[in-house]
């Protein structure tokens, strides 16, 4: 009997989908647009729809500087443009998406346009 009733609970359990993973975020999709005013730099962060990231929250933080910036994603998933972020290029600069219980992230090396996927934090 008592085997019946392990098997049924087990039956019920198996029975409960564990939500799918969000992928992190994709370096080649990332665009950052530098500028600097008066020996200041500053970043723009944008990234393209996905439905991965609707509903969610993105953070940008700059390792180097200690700053970041954080806003709601688009209704269509896409992000930013963001406020500018202190930062320039060489900066090591983390990249997260909060969706719900969900959170992953991307480190990047800073660079003008999309970013190398083979540039390593440090």
């Amino acid at each position: 009997m008592r085997h019946l009733a392990f098997a049924a609970l087990l039956g019920v359990a198996g029975c409960i989908t564990p939500s799918i993973p969000i992928p992190p975020p994709d370096p080649t999709e990332m665009m950052f647009h530098l500028t600097v005013t008066d020996t200041v730099s500053s970043a723009v962060f944008t990234y393209p729809a996905t439905q991965n990231y609707k509903n969610s929250v993105a953070y940008v933080f700059d390792r180097d500087t200690g700053q970041g910036v954080f806003q709601d994603t688009n209704v269509d998933g896409s992000i930013g443009p963001t406020l500018p972020l202190p930062a320039a290029a060489g900066d090591n600069v983390v990249v997260t998406i909060e969706s719900g219980s969900q959170t992953v992230s991307t480190c990047v090396v800073l660079r003008e346009g999309t970013q190398d996927p083979n540039a390593f934090c440090q």
